[in-house]
């Protein structure tokens, strides 16, 4: 959908709340034109006149109440858009009973003197509605918990939510993480990441169609893997902010593959869990094809071959390193095999 589409829907009806209060302070006005008139001058033109006056003041400040009431009520519109809907039902509901808890002890103080009792009972009011709604908007999840009721990512603790973005599903790493048990909690995918992916799926581009399937296919497996949660929640401007932001109302993270995503949660204090800094960070010490300086330590179990160690303790098998014992070579990485046990390198000497 468009922007001009959007703006056509919904400019009718603030165009038509504008003309609502505008006809309804035109009405006023033209009352109190007719009244002034009635009392200080005489006569039906004096009346037509007043009336006449007061509609167009009515007319011309309608207009502009009308158009300040709109632009309020927009962006107040826009602000609750931004809450999550049970936030918003606990913080009503913490507001009403703020006020009920005013209204029970507003009659200890109307024991008070006159003038003391209004502004009092006013004051504590308002104090304890305010201080209701604050309480239900901040303990929203805890609230609706205690209750039996789960809402998208609430009822669980700090840390073990898990904010998928589009990349991470596409990129696919995120769910061997998952069935290795590295990572676990409930996951919430956006409505908006989940219409990426379709779109990606849906492309002309062989590759983008091939890439937004697997992103698809992931999804369905993780789901399978562990407790994925669809969020739908209006998205006010790009996905990426939508989700830093459900990631930072829910005290969750943010698993990614995008690097300029993760910049922008880091710099909005959200944790990310990037799954290229985690490849990195579990990258093998040493690949085929690479240069190492070896000590050789001891003896090999085959003939000819000499044992050394990396720094982490990898055993790296040298063949031909039996006559190097004692010394420092630089060999060449042929081949990597994982044990039980850990890492195995086999390597050859540069010549």
């Amino acid at each position: 959908m468009s922007d001009r589409t959007r703006g056509r829907r919904g400019g009718a009806p603030r165009g038509t709340l504008v003309e609502l209060i505008r006809l309804i302070l035109v009405s006023v006005f033209a009352v109190g034109g007719w009244q002034i008139a009635d009392r200080g001058f005489q006569g039906r033109t004096a009346l037509l006149l007043g009336i006449a006056l007061g509609s167009m003041v009515g007319y011309v400040v309608g207009g502009v109440i009308g158009r300040l009431t709109v632009r309020a009520v927009s962006e107040a519109e826009a602000e609750f858009q931004k809450v999550p809907a049970g936030e918003i039902l606990a913080g009503t509901i913490g507001l009403i009973l703020g006020l009920s808890i005013a209204v029970l002890s507003s009659f200890l103080l109307f024991r008070l003197p006159p003038e003391a009792a209004g502004p009092t009972i006013a004051f504590v009011a308002v104090s304890l509605s305010y201080a209701g709604y604050r309480i239900g908007r901040a303990k929203w999840a805890d609230f609706f918990s205690l209750f039996g009721l789960r809402l998208p990512g609430a009822g669980v603790r700090p840390g073990e939510i898990n904010v998928v973005d589009t990349s991470a599903l596409i990129d696919g790493r995120v769910l061997e993480v998952v069935t290795a048990g590295f990572l676990g909690g409930t996951f919430l995918v956006h409505r908006g990441v989940l219409d990426e992916l379709q779109r990606i799926a849906d492309s002309s581009d062989p590759k983008r169609r091939q890439r937004g399937r697997r992103g698809l296919d992931v999804l369905n497996d993780l789901q399978r893997t562990a407790e994925v949660v669809l969020v739908d929640e209006p998205i006010q401007g790009d996905v990426d902010g939508v989700l830093v932001r459900m990631a930072k109302d829910r005290g969750g993270v943010v698993i990614t593959s995008d690097a300029n995503l993760a910049k922008v949660a880091t710099a909005l204090d959200v944790p990310v869990r990037s799954m290229n800094e985690l490849a990195t960070a579990v990258r093998p010490p040493a690949s085929a094809g690479e240069e190492l300086t070896i000590h050789i330590s001891r003896e090999g179990r085959e003939a000819g071959q000499g044992v050394g160690y990396l720094e982490d303790g990898t055993m790296v098998v040298v063949e031909q390193g039996r006559p190097h014992l004692g010394s420092d070579v630089v060999v060449t990485v042929t081949n990597v095999i994982q044990t039980a046990s850990g890492r195995l390198l086999f390597a050859r000497l540069d010549r």
